[in-house]
C-alpha cells in the first residue's frame, strides 16, 4: 500500500481559497488519532480542551504544558498522514517571547508536534514571528480565546459590535504579517469570519464561525455525539456513539451478571501438556511495529 501524502504547512496554505476546504478535529490519543486519520482528517489538533473533555475541568486553564506534550506523543504514534499541531497552554507563552520559544520547543522536540497554536492577536505578533522565524509554524486563534475566559466574562460569541469586529480583522491581519501559517476563528458572527477570510491570505479554520471559512474545526467528542446532555449551536453530531458506547456496555454488564460471557469460544485451548500449539491471543500492537504489552505471552498461553 502507498504510503498517503504527508499534509505539510506548505500544503495547508496552497489550499487558501482554492479548497479543498481544510477538516480539522481534535484528538488526545493513539486510538482516536488512528481512527480519525483513517476517515481521512487533515489536521489533529491536541487541544488545551483536553482540560475539560478528558479532565473534566470547567476551563482549559489548569492544563499544563507536560500534559499537552504527553497526550501530543500519544497522538503522534497514531498519525501518518495528517498534519499534527498543540496548543501552548494557558502561561506557557503568555509571560515573554523566550518562554514561548522554549514551550514551543519542547512540544517539537518532546511531543511531536509538527506546529503550535496560541491565542490572541497584536499582543503576540512578536512571539509569532520569533518562533516562525526559529522554524516552528504557528498557527493563530481569534475571537473567543478559551485562555481569556475570565476577561471575557465566560464562553460568548465575540467581534459582536463594530469597533469590536474591526479589532478582530485588524489583529488578524498582523497575524498573518507576523507569520501564522492558518488561523482558527472561534464563536464570531459569520460575516466577520468572511471579512477576515477575505482579509487575509492564509486559511481560516472556524468553530461556530459559519460557513465562510477556509477549514473547519471541531473537539472529536463532539463530532461523534459523546455527550447526550451538550449540544452547541455550533456543533453537528456526525454520530451518537456515546449513545451506542452505552448501550455496548449495559449489554455486556447484562451478560457478565447472567453467565453468558465470557463462554468456552472466548476461551483458550487445550492444556500444555496435550501438546497443542501455543494459540494466538488476538491482541495487536496499536502502532505497527510494536510488540503489544498486554494478553498471555509464551508459557503463560
Amino acid at each position: 500500500m502507498a504510503t498517503p501524502t504527508k499534509v505539510t504547512v506548505p500544503a495547508l496554505r496552497a489550499r487558501k481559497g482554492k479548497g479543498p476546504k481544510i477538516s480539522v478535529v481534535t484528538a488526545y490519543d493513539v486510538t482516536f488519532a488512528r481512527l480519525f486519520e483513517q476517515g481521512g482528517v487533515d489536521v489533529l489538533l491536541v487541544g488545551d480542551s483536553l482540560g475539560m473533555v478528558v479532565q473534566g475541568q470547567p476551563t482549559t486553564l489548569g492544563v499544563t504544558l507536560d500534559e499537552v506534550i504527553y497526550h501530543g506523543r500519544a497522538v503522534a504514534r497514531g498519525t501518518e498522514r495528517a498534519h499534527l499541531v498543540g496548543d501552548l497552554p494557558f502561561m506557557s507563552y503568555q509571560t515573554g517571547v523566550v518562554p514561548a520559544l522554549e514551550a514551543a520547543g519542547r512540544m517539537l522536540k518532546e511531543g511531536g508536534f509538527e506546529a503550535v497554536k496560541l491565542e490572541g492577536g497584536e499582543i503576540y505578533a512578536e512571539h509569532v514571528h520569533r518562533l516562525v522565524s526559529a522554524g516552528i509554524p504557528v498557527m493563530g486563534h481569534l475571537g473567543l480565546l478559551p485562555q481569556s475566559v475570565h476577561a471575557m466574562g465566560g464562553f460568548k460569541v465575540q467581534g459582536t459590535n463594530a469597533a469590536a469586529a474591526d479589532k478582530i480583522v485588524a489583529d488578524a491581519k498582523i497575524l498573518a504579517d507576523a507569520g501564522v501559517y492558518a488561523m482558527v476563528l472561534e464563536a464570531i458572527p459569520a460575516e466577520l469570519a468572511r471579512r477576515v477570510t477575505q482579509a487575509v491570505s492564509v486559511p481560516t479554520i472556524g468553530i461556530g464561525a459559519g460557513p465562510h471559512c477556509d477549514g473547519q474545526v471541531l473537539v472529536g467528542y463532539d463530532l461523534l455525539g459523546m455527550y447526550s446532555e451538550f449540544k452547541p449551536k455550533f456543533v453537528k453530531r456526525f454520530a451518537e456513539a456515546g449513545k451506542l458506547i452505552v448501550d455496548a456496555t449495559r449489554a455486556y454488564v447484562s451478560e457478565v451478571e447472567n453467565g453468558e460471557f465470557p463462554t468456552l469460544a472466548h476461551a483458550f485451548g487445550a492444556p500444555k501438556e496435550l501438546g497443542a500449539p501455543a494459540e494466538q491471543t488476538g491482541a495487536k500492537p496499536v502502532v505497527p511495529g510494536t510488540a503489544p504489552g498486554y494478553g498471555p505471552a509464551g508459557d503463560e498461553r
